[in-house]
């Protein structure tokens, strides 16, 4: 089955008992326990919800995983997998991740004794090299937040099996549409549903997929202690979202295409950042392993003045944190995604006062485009 007939039918396409097309919202703290002596699948919503559930099988299904599970938001997700490891373990990740996901590296298990080393994961040899006797995991992230930087992720995988590492991948740009790194050998894949899962800037909530029975037995460990967990609600935006996933994501991938291509030409953009420009670093390798470039880019204007200037003027793209919902979004990282990355790590990796990332909605893209070269005037 193609995943576009996959959002729709995975086992949750009408309700057994009513026959109700959309999964219904159990609105619940506690289940009533019928034998005492016995065990049920459901007793307490901290542990599990059929809601949750239907959620944490639709998101396994599409990401070809063994086990799936919900989260409150997705860097919840991210550091709910991180938790499977312990104090003296070292995990080896990529420099050029979510600014979130940099400081729960650097402050919250920094605290809790994981050690962790950052480098360029565009190269595998960087990875090789980083490799420690304590070393338990990978962590990569492509195309990467903000600048899309492309990893091999096959090869890099690879690269984590000799050395007998499990490798978490955020997925979140890509979404399991386009990109299944499972199916390349990774063993965990995260997403924030809050972006195009959900897809209507309306819910915040995180997914985790497994490759196998027992990472997601660690996993669940994990969300049943710390008990990060999303509401029946908030699952059922998401489950709402992914049935409009592929329309979505064909759309905003279009206008990002036709959008990224016209600020190329602009003359106060210095530099556009999109795997479907040909010329994009790592592109053969991105083609290889997904089957679309994604509708998140990023530019960068010539003087700060100007990116200010366009975030000011720009009418059709909303000045905001996230992406992934049906408006069109224009982020500053320096200011908001990548906030919590030192300014000097931010100006060594790229991440400039003049650095712009744009997620396309579903806006008309000759008005996009009008706008954006009105706004950059």
């Amino acid at each position: 089955m193609r995943r576009g007939t996959l959002l729709i039918h995975n086992g949750y396409e009408a309700d057994p008992v009513t026959g109700a097309l959309g999964v219904p919202v159990v609105q619940t703290s506690t289940f009533a326990q019928k034998d005492l002596a016995g065990r049920q699948e459901f007793d307490y919503a901290r542990s599990g919800n059929p809601t949750r559930k239907a959620l944490e099988e639709t998101i396994a299904a599409l990401e070809g995983g063994a086990k799936g599970y919900a989260f409150g938001s997705g860097i919840a997700a991210v550091s709910s997998a991180l938790g499977i490891f312990q104090a003296g373990d070292h995990i080896v990740a990529a420099e050029d991740i979510y600014g979130g996901s940099y400081r729960i590296f650097n402050t919250f298990y920094k605290r809790w004794g994981l050690e962790v080393t950052m480098t360029d994961s565009s190269d595998p040899e960087n990875i090789r090299r980083a490799v420690r006797g304590n070393t338990k995991a990978l962590f990569l992230e492509t195309p990467s937040n903000p600048l899309l930087k492309i990893c091999d992720l096959k090869t890099c995988i690879g690269v984590a099996k000799e050395a007998g590492l499990v490798t978490i991948v955020d997925n979140t740009f890509m979404t399991p549409l386009l990109q299944r790194p499972l199916e390349l050998g990774a063993d965990i894949v995260v997403h924030s549903a809050t972006k195009f899962l959900g897809g209507h800037s309306d819910v915040v909530s995180g997914l985790a997929v497994t490759s196998s029975e027992e990472l997601g037995r660690r996993v669940y460990a994990v969300q049943n202690s710390f008990g990060a967990v999303p509401g029946p609600w908030d699952v059922w935006l998401v489950l709402r979202g992914l049935k409009t996933l592929r329309v979505r994501m064909e759309a905003q991938e279009n206008s990002a295409r036709k959008l990224s291509r016209a600020l190329r030409g602009n003359k106060n953009v210095e530099a556009v950042y999109y795997p479907g420009l040909d010329d994009h670093p790592g592109k053969k390798i991105h083609d290889g392993q997904s089957s679309g470039a994604g509708a998140v880019f990023s530019f960068k204007t010539k003087t700060t003045e100007q990116a200010l200037g366009f975030l000011s003027r720009v009418k059709y793209a909303a000045a905001a944190v996230s992406l992934g919902g049906v408006e069109t979004i224009a982020s500053y990282p320096v200011k908001m995604s990548h906030a919590a990355v030192p300014p000097a790590e931010r100006r060594r990796l790229g991440i400039s006062d003049t650095l712009i990332r744009i997620s396309c909605g579903l806006e008309d893209c000759d008005d996009l485009v009008e706008d954006f070269e009105n706004a950059l005037k």
